[in-house]
């Protein structure tokens, strides 16, 4: 990060702290984020146990994204970060909360009648939630006019993509410093003009799932097979590149060529499928099988640090990329 980056975050927060609310694995994610900026992050959560071990677990994180160039001073990354001992010590003074606790939204808004009672006037929030608009456990409340979704992908100090979502009490001023402050903090930031369950990212993610799951259950192709074609065909393009972008190329004549060729075969596909009923038990047990039979339960952990590496690599490449 530039120093004119630097003092433009110091100048947005005041020098204040954020808070990270939920010491998960997305509670963590976005503690490095911060920490790794310079700010000072106070992480709370209602389980003293998580914050103890989410306060273990990021120093080994933070060398091992040394390792690959990410950071250059673990030590001095994680001196940001402190534990809470509530939630009304967690946000004293703060400028911004990242919450993050469990996808429930009773959960979700009794947090927010909390913070209500004992936040500043001032204190902006943002939801990790992955697909509950705001106004599901907001709507009503005093605070609503402060907080939005910020839903980043796990892990979010590696995916900089970060999902904008305001609901219809959330005030202009509170989507500008959020969206200051996540780019401020490096974050690629999408903007959803009006609450959609699932957001952009998760509806995109899953109609290639019930796809994907479609071609499994007709007996089409294995999920290995399916993994491939995403892996080493779809997957290549859409690492620097979108859907639109990616059939804007496509074509001699552009995306509107792309459209006249292909839309009729594209809405024919979409035509055959009616996904209505959920993944059935039989289904779930053949992917499974399929699986496990590739990649053994005890093998994931390993894996999930491996496709982390992955990401670290990647990450790394592109910082050096941009310059940043």
């Amino acid at each position: 990060m530039s120093e004119g980056e630097s003092i433009k975050l110091n100048d947005l927060l005041g020098g204040r702290p954020v808070a990270v609310i939920g010491a998960g694995l997305v509670g963590v994610g976005w503690a490095i984020v911060f920490a790794r900026a310079g700010l000072e992050v106070r992480i709370y959560d209602v389980d003293p146990h998580a914050t103890e071990r989410a306060l273990a677990l990021i120093p080994e994180q933070l060398k091992v994204l040394q390792s690959f160039g990410l950071v250059d001073d673990p030590v001095g990354i994680a001196a940001h970060m402190t534990p809470a001992s509530d939630l009304a010590d967690a946000i004293d003074g703060a400028a911004y909360a990242q919450e993050s606790v469990l996808e429930k939204v009773d959960l979700k808004r009794r947090l927010m009648q909390e913070l209500e009672e004992v936040a500043g006037p001032d204190l902006v929030v943002g939801s990790s939630s992955s697909g509950i608009p705001a106004s599901a456990f907001t709507h009503g409340l005093k605070i609503a006019s402060r907080v939005l979704i910020v839903h980043p992908v796990n892990p979010p100090y590696l995916v900089p993509v970060v999902e904008l979502v305001p609901s219809p009490e959330t005030s202009r001023a509170t989507v500008d410093f959020a969206d200051a402050l996540m780019r401020g903090l490096h974050r690629s930031v999408v903007h959803l003009r009006k609450e959609i369950a699932g957001f952009v990212l998760n509806r995109l993610q899953a109609a290639l799932l019930r796809e994907a799951w479609a071609l499994v259950e007709d007996g089409v192709a294995s999920c290995e097979d399916i993994d491939k074609t995403v892996r080493d065909g779809l997957g290549w393009r859409w690492s620097f590149m979108g859907p639109f972008e990616t059939i804007d190329l496509n074509a001699p004549g552009g995306v509107a060529d792309y459209a006249n060729r292909f839309g009729t075969l594209w809405y024919e596909i979409a035509k055959s499928r009616t996904h209505e009923e959920p993944w059935q038990p039989e289904l779930i047990r053949k992917v499974e099988d399929e699986r496990r039979s590739v990649l053994s339960l005890d093998d994931l952990a390993g894996r999930r640090a491996w496709r982390d590496r992955r990401l670290m690599a990647l990450a790394a490449s592109r910082e050096k990329e941009h310059g940043s």
